[in-house]
């Protein structure tokens, strides 16, 4: 009987296995997600792609984006386990969410900002099959241009390779093994190789490995959780590898953003948790006293860098200023009043900084330093800082008053002197002339007729500006009078065009082909990519900005540089307007005490005097469909003085303030809901 017993045991545990090995499958792959909605939905398209042939599940854990990610992944790609997270916990967190859930031999830790190639999950895995001792594996990456990113192989960063990056010997010897060994530029970028460090960005790893080693430490926030896992599994007795037989592309600067003093206090407080957790005694401590100082080192290098980029042209522009006011002084004296020495000394040191402080403030504030350069922001800034300057000159002493003839004169040579410098640096920079407009790219796209009608569409809905020359079949055979040839021809049509933006229809040109060609065309072209049934064109030609990104989505002229800039000056004046008539309003205002708050407030960022209205009882900025703004004391429905309308009139109101935004439109709305100024 025992014997029976046992045996109906065995079977019992034996079926309890095949239960449980069905749900086993080769691969779950996880993608972490904030904010890169169009990135991501690219993204799935292509693992959509590459997971026909293997058995897989795709997971994405969103951290509370407000960007409609959760939505877009909702109604698209139903097949995806979809974690979305209220809060954004980080990185590590986040990706440890779907581990813990998956069901795969391998764990595939992949951006959203990146675009398979269709073979790459069969030969990554593959690979690992027939290496057992890989716990992990990276691949080949390159960025929106085609540049490959050195960062897809990397070394431990010691004391010693931290100190040769930090001050530049690893970029100036790449290829050095001393010195090179942070990014291992001494290894074919196109082979395998033993490496260190597996990029976070697409992180392939074998689950039962992550089971001996555990998961992403999840005290680092972002930044550092690779470099550890890494380091971790090789102090299991596992490798990591370097696979260099696919390549993926890598929009760096989508999910972080580079060259900001966030990113460099981020990423080496990461680095200083790995050393303090995996270094001890002197080592450690030399090690964080080396990291501390690379933050204020970096900090202070992106201050200053950051800093040079936005004054450059101020600074060019006041020298210039100050130099003609120089001479048209000397003029001046010389020719109208026959005294050399007419000026007082105090002219250059007193009134040339004063009238080029006012000009350069009021060029500032007409968007004379906005891209595109325009002429007439530029003369209408001189023209109103005049006006300033002789609202000013009145009430100067008489010691200090100079020619009024001096100050139009300086304006004019303002106006030319400034223009022509802006002439001159766009020339040195584009090779032409037209530096009012946006510089249009000659474009192609590479796709069947069908597919490149709808981009030219697309395109046109979303105002994009570009010489489309024309389009480029992806068959060996082709019409004629419908394509400029095929698209083994490319390199030709680059060539003989001056083709400087290409956009690939990725429903009929494969992920691989496309890597393949920028590779082969090098970097001199932009290159974009637009998914199938999709809304967006998307490139990227830098690893450390923004992505380039053509959408039809609804373009809010509130989110312009010169409508913040102005919404703010506008907020600052009525708040002084406020505060001299305030024995005035008092009378007028219904709520007093939150009219005073409410100035306070507004003169220190916490509101504006006009935001959008509350719906639903939720503050509409919260909103992924608005570009967000401070929480308003008035709204567009003040202007009506209707309380009751219902919610969807409600959104269509802020959608037109947010879309056609003006400062007429903020001083109509303040004065016709005066009295409801004390709004909490």
């Amino acid at each position: 009987m025992p014997t029976v017993k046992r045996f109906f045991n065995h079977l019992l545990y034996a079926d309890d296995l095949k239960n449980r090995f069905s749900f086993i499958m080769k691969l779950s792959i996880i993608i972490v997600n904030y904010n890169v909605k169009y990135f991501l939905e690219q993204a799935l398209l292509s693992v959509r792609k590459a997971v026909e042939n293997i058995d897989a599940e795709v997971f994405v854990v969103d951290n509370n984006s407000v960007d409609d990610s959760v939505a877009m992944v909702r109604e698209q790609f139903p097949e995806v386990r979809l974690i979305a997270n209220t809060n954004n916990p980080g990185f590590a967190i986040a990706n440890n969410q779907a581990i813990r859930e998956a069901r795969g031999e391998y764990i595939l830790l992949l951006n959203p900002d990146t675009v398979v190639e269709e073979d790459t999950f069969e030969k990554t895995v593959a690979f690992m099959d027939a290496t057992p001792d890989a716990g992990g594996l990276g691949v080949k990456m390159i960025d929106g241009k085609g540049n490959f990113l050195p960062e897809s192989k990397r070394g431990f960063p010691s004391p010693s390779v931290a100190f040769y990056k930090m001050f530049g010997l690893s970029r100036l010897l790449p290829k050095s093994r001393t010195f090179g060994r942070y990014h291992l530029g001494f290894l074919d970028k196109d082979e395998v190789h033993e490496v260190d460090v597996l990029a976070g960005a697409y992180m392939l790893l074998r689950k039962s490995v992550l089971d001996k080693i555990g998961l992403l430490d999840e005290t680092f926030f972002m930044y550092g959780e690779d470099i550890d896992l890494s380091y971790r599994i090789v102090k299991a007795g596992f490798k990591n590898y370097y696979y260099g037989n696919t390549t993926i592309i890598h929009y760096k600067g989508e999910s972080t953003k580079k060259g900001s003093l966030n990113y460099v206090r981020v990423f080496y407080n990461a680095m200083i948790i790995f050393a303090k957790k995996h270094f001890k005694g002197d080592k450690a401590r030399a090690f964080v006293l080396l990291l501390q100082f690379a933050i204020y080192f970096r900090a202070f290098l992106t201050l200053i860098t950051n800093f040079a980029r936005k004054i450059y042209l101020p600074l060019l522009d006041a020298l210039l200023i100050f130099v003609g006011m120089y001479f048209l002084k000397d003029f001046w004296a010389n020719y109208v009043y026959n005294t050399p020495n007419y000026f007082r000394p105090t002219y250059m040191t007193f009134n040339v900084p004063l009238y080029i402080i006012i000009w350069l403030t009021t060029v500032y504030f007409s968007g004379g330093y906005d891209n595109p350069r325009s002429a007439r922001r530029l003369v209408r800034g001189l023209a109103v800082g005049t006006v300033l300057l002789a609202a000013v000159y009145g009430f100067l002493p008489m010691d200090y008053r100079s020619s009024r003839a001096l100050i139009v004169l300086g304006a004019v040579w303002g106006m030319f002197s400034l223009w022509g410098l802006r002439v001159l640096l766009h020339f040195l920079k584009y090779k032409n002339l037209k530096i009012s407009e946006n510089p249009r790219n000659n474009m192609v796209i590479v796709g069947s007729a069908e597919e490149s009608e709808r981009v030219v569409a697309l395109l046109h809905q979303a105002q994009v500006e570009q010489n489309i020359i024309g389009t480029i079949s992806p068959e060996k055979d082709y019409d004629n009078a419908r394509f400029l040839g095929s698209i083994r021809q490319l390199d030709e049509v680059v060539h003989v065009y001056k083709i400087n933006e290409i956009i690939f229809c990725a429903k009929d040109i494969s992920a691989q082909d496309i890597m393949q060609w920028m590779t082969r065309l090098g970097t001199e072209p932009d290159y974009k990519i637009v998914p199938e049934k999709s809304l967006s064109v998307i490139g990227s030609n830098s690893k450390n900005t923004a992505g380039d990104l053509y959408t039809i989505d609804i373009q809010f002229r509130i989110v312009t540089p010169m409508s913040r800039r102005n919404k703010r000056v506008i907020d600052l004046g009525l708040c002084i307007v406020f505060a001299v008539f305030l024995p005035i309003l008092i009378f007028i205002i219904k709520n007093k005490i939150g009219f005073v708050r409410n100035i306070f407030a507004v003169l220190f960022g916490q509101k504006t005097w006009v935001g959008y209205a509350p719906v639903s009882g939720v503050e509409t900025q919260n909103f992924a469909s608005l570009p967000p703004i401070r929480k308003g004391v008035l709204s567009p429905l003040d202007a009506l003085k209707i309380k009751t309308l219902n919610e969807p009139t409600i959104r269509r109101l802020n959608f037109i303030y947010a879309k056609d935004y003006t400062v007429d439109s903020d001083l109509e709305i303040v004065w016709k809901g005066m009295r409801e100024l004390g709004n909490s």
